[in-house]
């Protein structure tokens, strides 16, 4: 079992996806992913408080779902898969947030085109597949990506990252993955 970190829902507890198709970030890097945003000089509370986010490679939603317990105005969440999606809209019934939830299913690499678009965004995709740079690509073209949006993207840490149109903020390691910040320019 997941659990939101902090914020409004702080300790609420989230289903995960079973079996090996998802791999849920786990609480202690959602603490250092938010503490990150929270306090570094390029992000602050404004980096989430009041920003719609999109939560792509959503899994169980607890990027997305963090971001709402911790401020954010409405989180929109990307899954392609029908067993993680299933979760994730139990998730956010659990937390009664489907008024400021978009559960979506489809493939992030060909997203639907966006309603409104954000100024935060998570990419958590399937580690070792160079997936980051096209689904950046895929998003700004169906306008997910709000000017100067702060992107958070969860890789291996061994994988390579080289994307146009960004600026790397921020990279840190945790365990088997690495956290990287780049804001939108």
């Amino acid at each position: 079992m997941l659990r939101l970190v902090a914020g409004h829902h702080r300790g609420r507890r989230l289903a995960a996806p079973p079996g090996e198709t998802t791999r849920p970030t786990s609480d202690r890097v959602r603490q250092a992913l938010f503490d990150m945003l929270w306090h570094a000089p390029w992000a602050g509370r404004a980096a989430v408080e009041e920003q719609r986010v999109l939560d792509a490679f959503a899994g169980s939603g607890a990027l997305g779902l963090e971001a709402l317990s911790r401020g954010a105005a409405h989180a929109s969440f990307l899954e392609s898969d029908r067993v993680a999606l299933a979760v994730l809209r139990q998730n956010v019934a659990t937390l009664k947030e489907e008024a400021r939830c978009s559960v979506l299913g489809g493939d992030v690499l060909r997203p639907r085109r966006a309603p409104l678009p954000c100024g935060l965004v998570f990419l958590d995709p399937p580690y070792g597949r160079e997936l980051v740079p096209k689904a950046l690509a895929a998003l700004a073209e169906a306008g997910w990506l709000a000017p100067q949006a702060l992107v958070v993207a969860e890789l291996g840490r061994e994988e390579a990252l080289e994307v146009s149109g960004f600026v790397e903020q921020a990279t840190r390691e945790h365990g088997a993955a690495r956290l990287v910040f780049l804001r939108a320019v």
